[in-house]
């Protein structure tokens, strides 16, 4: 009978209780062992089909057919040192449109090698997920110029994934459809072979293996049975073990603890690994010292709610098509960044993979379902590599971003040309890519491209940390000034996900304690220059912080040492708008940072501005409201209050002749003239600024201005232009008193008349 090391019952049994059921024991693992963990096991369909070979043996194909249902296909051949030098594609009908898709390349960069001297290993192009299907059509060519031809024993193999029921790992919504061969792992399929479809088991043996033990041996550490070093035996080769309560009791050390945390994996359970078809026991290593990345799956157009069908569907084919022991993998990561436990054994254990030929022992194996030729894999995805791989090599001390020595297991040559010896130690970094380690483009360029990042986010320190913002503070210049309170805002490129946390330093102190997934912290400051930093701790424990920022506090006002004045200025005159000017000067202790006019009107003006041009309505007393504000937000507040009163000319004292003019340019519709010398007209008036209206034109004379009997100016009212209502004239004091004011026509040559509309005095 085909011996069976994990009876399907047991295994049901064990994954409730988050134990795996060894021969003679069991072994607590560190893979999930929640609700996912209930999930009854899919069973997996694979279909074989032979493919025509043509007569010269160049090309084969199978002609365009309907099949049972299927997603994941892949070409197999007899001899899994062989390979196919030329082209291997594959087209599909969609099992919901009925429509055929274009032809797929399925890439023939795999060595079937990778678990040699097993009986019934295949080699085999990688499987391509394709998704619900009905239909297919293959065809294969040697290539120009190969004289090989064809590897013999060529086939289709079909896996249609099984239908997962009971309980589904969180991060899918899977298809529940009622299936009864996934209540009945045992059961077989409905379907009908295809033409030429083998029905012989894909795997299995009738007697123990070589160096394994029968179910009531005594467990040994027999040697390796493998016949590729790189490969290896199993250090402890478990037979069936229907019930751990009727046989002797051997329990495997409790797997190592790890330098940084275990990251979320769904179980085999989780995604209702089959685990019927899994004939051996897990190949236990001593320790871990790298990891290889790959891809997998050629496609990067599935859905997350889909991933689970897909490991489903590499476990079947590694298997059933290509005659492994298990899935190859040790894990594997979809684009969501969800990481599925792939190799049986234990997540948290040395299990080894078969994923690099040569480099399989104390290595692990990470794939990412998707095709990364040319595109980057989501940051999700890579973000969940490297959890992976940090805390697996952090059960062995390994730094991920460091190196190691890796001894061949067989000869070979990576993407670059470097050639192995079987025997030999090699160096490879810690986080590897595929190509590192055998002639591949796996885990195709853009993937490999993003390895250093990988291999930065899971051995630290946190990159790229930057303080971005300061609120309750505002910069000037290099420094933000504050008056107590400030929030921090930081960034770095490092995913939350590796961050232990964060802390807010204040002139080198933690003043602030934040979880990795925060990005601001607050803190109150006390008076006086400060130095700000971030601090990152990365999981590993290494630290990295921030470029300082400089954050001035401040709790003093700033002061009006000019408190705000009014005064008249030359310019046009209204009733409704008659010129003044604002002036004030406002200083800081620390930095002053604007001077707010808030009534009548607005205005803000700039630290060094100490005077402003308005105007204002004359008979009408107004408030000139002002607050100065420093950089850190403290204010004061000052005013000054100011009415313009308008003289007409006709209240003026006259001597010597004046003439009266009417028109709707001059103040109240009318004005005085005169060309006679020492004409003049007298105002008087209680005020604190005065201004002198006239009309200007080409043909206009000069004035004597006398200010309290005494002579102050001469103005001269030529203008190119003709201007009504202009204040030409002004004169202010630094408190309101008593004034008089005199204009004396000078009586200039050729231009000795002048036109007066009168006086506006501020009171």
């Amino acid at each position: 009978m085909k011996r069976r090391t994990w009876a399907t019952a047991a295994v049901a049994t064990a994954a409730v209780a988050g134990v795996l059921v060894l021969e003679g024991g069991t072994v607590t693992s560190g893979a999930l062992a929640g609700p996912d963990a209930k999930s009854a096991p899919a069973r997996a369909d694979v279909r074989r089909t032979a493919l025509e070979v043509s007569a010269d043996g160049d090309t084969a194909s199978l002609r365009q057919r309907e099949s049972g249902p299927f997603s994941m296909l892949g070409v197999t051949w007899t001899d899994p040192s062989a390979e196919v030098t030329g082209t291997v594609e594959a087209r599909t009908r969609s099992a919901s449109t009925g429509d055929w898709s274009a032809w797929l390349p399925l890439d023939t960069e795999v060595d079937g090698r990778t678990e040699a001297g097993r009986p019934g290993v295949r080699g085999s192009t990688e499987p391509r997920w394709v998704g619900p299907s009905d239909g297919v059509e293959v065809r294969v060519s040697a290539g120009d110029g190969t004289s090989a031809g064809l590897p013999a024993g060529l086939r289709l193999d079909t896996v249609d994934p099984g239908r997962a029921s009971g309980a589904a790992p969180a991060a899918y919504a899977l298809d529940t459809t009622d299936d009864p061969t996934a209540a009945d792992p045992s059961a077989g399929s409905s379907e009908e072979p295809l033409p030429g479809l083998s029905t012989e088991p894909a795997t299995g043996t009738t007697e123990p293996a070589p160096g394994e033990t029968g179910p009531t041996d005594p467990v040994e550490e027999p040697p390796s049975t493998s016949t590729d070093p790189g490969t290896g035996g199993s250090p402890s080769a478990p037979a069936e073990s229907p019930s751990p309560s009727t046989e002797p009791t051997t329990t495997l050390p409790p797997p190592l603890p790890s330098t940084v945390p275990q990251p979320p994996i769904v179980s085999r359970a989780g995604w209702n690994a089959d685990e019927s078809v899994n004939d051996e026991a897990p190949d236990y290593m001593d320790r871990v010292k790298a990891v290889f990345v790959h891809h997998t799956a050629q496609t990067n157009s599935y859905s997350c709610a889909d991933s689970a069908a897909i490991v489903r569907g590499l476990h079947a084919y590694h298997v059933e098509a290509n005659g492994w022991k298990d899935l190859g993998y040790n894990f594997v990561v979809d684009k969501c960044g969800t990481v599925f436990e792939g190799r049986r054994g234990g997540a948290d254990r040395a299990v080894m993979g078969a994923h690099t030929y040569g480099f399989n022992r104390e290595t692990a194996g990470i794939a990412v379902i998707g095709m990364y030729t040319d595109s980057s894999a989501a940051s999700a995805a890579t973000t969940a590599v490297a959890r992976v791989a940090a805390w697996k090599l952090g059960q062995y001390d390994g730094d991920p971003a460091g190196t190691t020595t890796l001894t061949a297991g067989a000869d070979g040559v990576d993407f670059t040309g470097r050639r192995f010896t079987a025997k030999q130690d090699y160096s490879f970094s810690r986080i590897s890519g595929h190509r590192d380690g055998f002639n591949t483009q796996c885990p195709g360029g853009a993937l490999y491209a993003q390895l250093p990042a990988i291999r930065g986010h899971a051995a630290g320190p946190v990159a790229g940390l930057a303080i971005t913002s300061v609120t309750g503070a505002a910069l000037s210049g290099t420094s933000h000034h504050t008056r107590a309170d400030i929030t921090v805002r930081w960034s770095a490129t490092t995913p939350a996900a590796f961050v232990t946390k964060y802390e807010l330093l204040v002139d080198g102190r933690s003043v602030a304690s934040t979880t990795g997934g925060a990005t601001s912290a607050a803190a109150t400051l006390t008076a006086g220059s400060h130095k700000v930093q971030v601090r990152a701790t990365h999981q590993s424990g290494r630290t990295s912080v921030s470029a300082t920022a400089t954050v001035v506090a401040d709790r003093t006002a700033p002061v009006f040492t000019t408190k705000p004045s009014l005064s008249l200025r030359t310019g046009t005159v209204n009733t409704a708008a008659v010129p003044i000017a604002l002036k004030w000067k406002a200083s800081d202790a620390v930095l002053l940072r604007d001077v707010r006019l808030t009534a009548p009107v607005a205005g803000t003006y700039g630290p060094t501005v100490t005077t402003a041009s308005h105007t204002a309505k004359s008979a009408v007393a107004t408030a000139w409201r002002m607050t100065a504000y420093d950089r850190a937000g403290n204010a004061s507040a000052a005013s000054v209050t100011g009415t313009p009163v308008i003289l007409q000319e006709s209240s003026a004292k006259r001597s010597g002749t004046w003439t009266t003019k009417s028109s709707a340019g001059y103040l109240g519709g009318g004005s005085y003239a005169s060309g006679t010398k020492n004409a003049a007209l007298t105002w008087t008036f209680t005020g604190r600024s005065v201004a002198w209206v006239v009309s200007r034109a080409a043909t206009s004379g000069q004035a004597y201005v006398y200010v309290d009997g005494a002579k102050v100016a001469t103005v001269d009212l030529k203008s190119s232009t003709t201007l009504y209502r202009q204040a030409i004239w002004t004169k202010s004091w630094t408190s309101s008193a008593k004034h008089t004011v005199k204009i004396v026509v000078v009586g200039t040559k050729g231009r000795p008349t002048l036109t007066t509309d009168g006086l506006v005095y501020l009171r």
